[in-house]
Formats: structure tokens, sequence, C-alpha cells
């Protein structure tokens, strides 16, 4: 006897059911086509970078929930959820095939190995919404927030799996099925009603697949209407993400005379993948529950910037698309819908961006939202202002004359590029190396160490100028456009085509960015290197560093250009030294407060984020804390000194233990 089941039962009701499921799809076509629409008042962007890898990115994190399972509880959650979406959708179409298009596939082996996979992952889908109904109703997880449309999309889940499975056990005990083994679940479910009299078994089977037919449509016609919009736009935002996040920002064309408006102001000057992201945002709280701003108690939390952008465009979207917003009716974003305040607490860390499991990208838009306040409304933190003037008098944002730099040469004897260009790299000292009486030590180990590996470099000393990375993160894209166009200039008259810098913030803008602009180089960062160098075998440590150090990562050279491994190949190759991971590291590491431009700007409201970074540093029991940024190294510096442990606490750049243990 071929393995089957009885197919057709209501035949007689299929009409109704076709007639519903018609209005079914036709309201979900709305809800579907109405955010569409939204998202096109958008301004217009190319997305994706690359096809290849957004359907990487698809494969990865919504079929094999990469992302999602980097926390356990809320992945599994999601994953059982999924996995029993996926297997009864695939037997729901397997029955249509079966029933409408008569193609026998929902017969033999192929029916009782689906049979089971459905009632297993059916209940395994129950057990993932009492997941959800713990974590959101009787218990506090950080981050989550509880609408109406959660608990209502929730009961509606629950009310289709639970007569789901009173149908296949009324099911059972109605036809006697010999295949009952197959749908363990539903045997079970079948028992109370064994010994029934048949029209009863019939009118409950009959009533209950008609409640199981209203809530799975209901369903389906609510999902564009509810936070399960992210079944769709949740692969589709991961599809078109930028295949690295946040590393580079978008230009603006500054020779474009025809551009009015700089940076965004409004909701419709967002582009519409931007848009886009408020409505593939589930609200999960990953990003907030890791920003440092959020974290140190600042007017920002990832998560409610993109949502009352996305309520906004939800409000005033529809008066848009029929052109009835008048000029002076229009809400700017700062101040009517963003604070002022959480748009400049922002680190761009981009923790929020590696964490969030549909791709959100948070960074560019509050960018963006300073860019307009910088550069059409001149309204921006006072402390600014000198480090912009800085820059554009004397090339650098301490505003120190560039006969400063003349110690370079002169103490460590380093040839500048203009008196001999002939070498494989520019080391590219940066502004903190060449000014910053802490960092100038870094700057010295790391000329000391390439000299010692024979590596040949030169310098730019007086000539040199800012990499511009805090001005455009400030959103003053035109000061940064201009101190590009001066060093891609500069440079390529050099004949540079390799360069090294201590500073991850000059690495970030001079390899991902300055292409922009035709600035091509082969860029390397001196922990890279040094890590290079001792392979080879060109620099050798020997002397001991008897300290029990913790590696802090900076997000500019970690999270923005994936360098995790090397610093702490270099940490691992000094004898003596004794290396303790933080709680928060590598993709997960906390922020030290200086990115985005903070580095020159007051932090008067929460916790001092680099405190919080030092404490945790602290909470290894580590007697130093290694780095490899400049503004990290002053960051957690100036912690230590806080917490009255700089004594104790040593802070230093992988740079100069090394210099210590190979001289």
């Amino acid at each position: 006897m071929t393995p089957s089941r009885p197919l057709g039962m209501y035949s007689e009701s299929y009409l109704i059911m076709w007639a519903l499921m018609l209005v079914t799809f036709a309201i979900f076509g709305k809800g579907v086509y109405d955010r569409y629409r939204l998202w096109k008042v958008g301004a217009p962007e190319k997305r994706p970078e690359s096809w290849s890898q957004g359907i990487g990115r698809f494969i990865n994190n919504s079929l094999l929930h990469l992302r999602i399972l980097r926390e356990t509880v809320p992945g599994l959650m999601h994953l059982l959820l999924f996995s029993a979406f996926a297997v009864c959708a695939l037997g729901t179409l397997s029955v249509a095939i079966t029933e409408d298009l008569n193609i026998p596939l929902f017969y033999g082996w192929y029916y009782l190995i689906l049979s089971l996979a459905m009632d297993i992952l059916g209940f395994a889908a129950l057990l993932g919404i009492g997941i959800a109904f713990w974590r959101r109703y009787m218990t506090t997880t950080p981050g989550l927030d509880n609408q109406m449309t959660d608990l209502v999309s929730l009961m509606l889940l629950k009310g289709i799996f639970v007569t789901g499975f009173l149908l296949e056990g009324l099911r059972i005990a109605l036809m006697g099925d010999p295949w009952f083994m197959w749908n363990p679940v539903g045997w079970l479910v079948s028992l109370p009603f064994a010994g029934m009299a048949k029209p009863t078994l019939k009118m409950l089977h009959v009533s209950t697949w008609w409640i199981h037919l209203f809530l799975s449509f209901g369903f389906i016609a609510y999902i564009p209407y509810s936070k399960f919009f992210h079944i769709l736009t949740g692969p589709l935002n991961q599809m078109l993400a930028k295949d690295k996040a946040c590393t580079a920002l978008t230009p603006i064309d500054m020779e474009d005379e025809a551009i009015e408006q700089f940076g965004v102001a409004q909701i419709q000057q967002f582009t519409w993948k931007q848009l886009l992201d408020g409505d593939a945002c589930i609200r999960c709280g990953r990003c907030e529950n890791n920003c440092p701003a959020h974290l140190t108690d600042k007017p920002l939390s990832p998560k409610k910037l993109v949502q009352d952008l996305n309520n906004h465009l939800h409000a005033q979207g529809p008066a848009l698309l029929k052109g009835d917003v008048k000029e002076e009716d229009a809400k700017m974003l700062v101040p009517d819908v963003i604070e002022e305040e959480t748009v400049w607490a922002c680190t761009t860390c981009g923790s929020c961006e590696t964490q969030c499991p549909v791709f959100v990208e948070h960074v560019e838009k509050i960018v963006d939202m300073r860019r307009n306040l910088m550069m059409m409304e001149s309204n921006f933190p006072h402390e600014a202002q000198a480090v912009f003037k800085g820059m554009e008098k004397y090339g650098n944002p301490w505003g120190i004359g560039r006969s400063e730099a003349d110690w370079l040469q002169k103490e460590l004897a380093v040839t500048p590029l203009a008196e001999n260009n002939e070498v494989e790299y520019l080391y590219f000292v940066g502004c903190a190396g060449t000014f910053d009486e802490r960092n100038r030590k870094v700057t010295t180990a790391v000329i000391k160490l390439l000299q010692m590996a024979g590596v040949s470099f030169g310098i730019l000393g007086k000539e040199q100028s800012c990499c511009g990375d805090s001005a455009r993160r400030l959103g003053n894209e035109y000061l940064y456009q201009s101190l590009v166009a001066a060093n891609v200039e500069q440079w390529q008259g050099y004949g540079v085509k390799k360069i090294i810098t201590s500073c991850p913030h000059c690495l970030n803008t001079i390899k991902n960015e300055y292409p922009q602009f035709g600035g091509q180089f082969e860029v390397v960062h001196h922990s890279v290197l040094l890590a290079q160098l001792l392979a080879a075998g060109k620099l050798k440590p020997k002397k001991p560093i008897e300290a029990s150090c913790t590696y802090h990562d900076s997000c500019y050279l970690g999270r923005y250009n994936d360098i995790y491994s090397e610093p702490r190949n270099v940490i691992a190759a000094i004898p003596g030294l004794k290396a303790t991971e933080m709680e928060r590291n590598h993709d997960k590491g906390f922020c030290c407060g200086a990115g985005g431009g903070r580095m020159w700007l007051e932090e008067l409201i929460g916790k001092r984020i680099n405190v919080e970074r030092t404490e945790q540093a602290l909470a290894t029991g580590a007697n130093l804390v290694v780095t490899a940024c400049p503004y990290c190294l002053t960051m957690i510096d100036d912690g230590t000194k806080t917490k009255n442990v700089d004594e104790t606490v040593k802070t230093k750049d992988i740079a100069e233990i090394l210099w210590e243990s190979v001289q």
C-alpha cells in the first residue's frame, strides 16, 4: 500500500477557500505596494554593490541564521520558527500541487518524511513561540519593546500551529490513518478523540479546518502591516546591504552646481535603501545593546533612531507622494524628529551595523544629518570650530604649526619624500603620531622597528596634512574633500604606491574612501606589517615583558577593516606577556569614545565612554592595556588616570611593547 493521506475532504468548499485566498493576497499585495511606494519617496541609489555577495549574505543570514545565532536564545527561537514556516509552507504547496494540478507529489516516502518533519518542526515552532512570550512578557529583556502588533502576531502564529495539530489529531481519529506513526504529535492529539462518533469528529474537523484557514489567511494578510513584514524586507535588506558595513561613506559631488542640499534635512532626502532600512528593522535591540553611546546614557539608541525615522516616513510619506506637503509645513528631521544631541552622540563605531541581523545601516544616516547641520545650517558643536580651523590653516586638528614635525627628521633620521622618494612605502605618521606628545613615542617605536627590519620608507615631514577622517565624520564633507584632493595630488606626485599608517582612521579613509577621489594606494596598518615582519623573522623579540595584558580592539581597525588577529599575533610573539581578553572583544569590542570626530568634542552627558571601556579592561586584572590606535591610546590612558590607576596599569601601543622586546 502506497503511503498517502486523503485529500479533497472538503472539495465543496474550495470555491470559497479560493475566493478568500484571492482577498487575502489582494490585501497582502496592497500592503506591500504601499510600503514600496513609501520607499520610492527617497532619492535613487544603486544597490546592491554585488549580487553575488548579496546572495551570499541572504544564504548565510536568512537561511543559515549565522548572524542571528550570535545570540543563542533569540537565535534559536527564530531558527525554530523559520524552519517550521519553511517546512509547513513546503507541505502546503505539496498538497496544493497534488490536489489542484493532479500531480501525484504528496505520496510515498516523500509524504511520510515531510509529514514527520512538519510534525516535529510544528511542535518546535510552538516552543519558539513560547520562548518569544517568555522573553517579551515574562522577563525583562534589554532592547526589546512590546507593541500591540507583536502580541497579535504571536497569537496568530500560536493559533495557526495549535489548530494545525488539532486538525491532524482529528484527521487521524476520523480516518484511522495507518501511517499515524509518521505524525507523532498529531497522534498524541488524536488520543482524546478516540471513540467519538464519526459525525461529531467530522463536525469538529470541519470547524477546525475553517478556523485554521481564517487564521492562516489572516496572518498572511496582516504581514505587511505588522512586524512580520521583515519576513520579506529582512532578506531583501540583507541582499541589498553594502558589501562591508560602514567602511566608506557616500561622497557628495561638491563640483555639481545643481546640488542645492548637502546632507539630509528631510525624510525624502534619504535614499530609497535608507528608507527600506526602517521597514527591515525588527526592533530586536541588538544595536542599542552594543552601542557605546546608549550604554553610557547618551541620548542615542540606534533602534529608536531608525524607528523614529520610519514612523515619520509613514506619517508624512502619503502626503509627500501626493505632493501635498508645503515647504513651510515640512518637518525638519533635526530637531523635529531627531534631537540634535542624538545626532552628535554617535562615535560611528559601527557596532550597531555589525550586530544587526538584517543589516540596517545606521551610521551613514547619522553622518548625512550631520552634513546638513554642518554645511547648510552651520549648526555644530562649538569645539569643532577650532578643529576645522586647524585643519584648514595648519593641516592638523591640533592647530600646531607644520614646523613642529621637524623632530621626525632630526631625532629619528628619517628622510622626507621631498629629499628622496625612491622608497617602497610612505609612512603616513598622521596628526596624532606627529603632534601629540604621548603618541610621538609610538611613532618612534614604529620607525625604529621599520629601520631594524630593513623596510624602505620615507615620511612627509612638514608637508604632511591630515587625512580628513574627523572632518568627514563630523559632517564637513567640503573640508574633507579639500584635504583629500591635496593629499592625493601630493602623493601621486611623489609616486607613492604603498602607505603605512599607525592610525586606523587614516587607514580606513585612505584605503576605502580615497579611491572615491582617484586615490588608489595599497595601505597597511603598522600592526599588520609588524606581524608580517615577525613571521618573516626580520624582527625577533628576545627580552621578556613580564606583564598581564589585555588588548583593546580599535573600531576602525577591527569592525571597519577586519584586523583582529594580527595585533594579537604580535602580542603572542612577545615572551613573558600573558594576554586576557575583555568580555567585549573582536567584533563586539567596545568603543573608546573617540571615533566619529568625538575625539575633539566634550562629553557632558552620561558616563564617559572611555571610562566605561577602561573599567572593562580593569575587570580582567591586567596591568597593561594594549592598543593599536592613537585615539584609543589617548582615551584609555585618560581613563586610567580618571580611575587613579595610571601608576599601576599602563597603556601602550603594540609597537612600543615590541620595540622593548627586540632591543
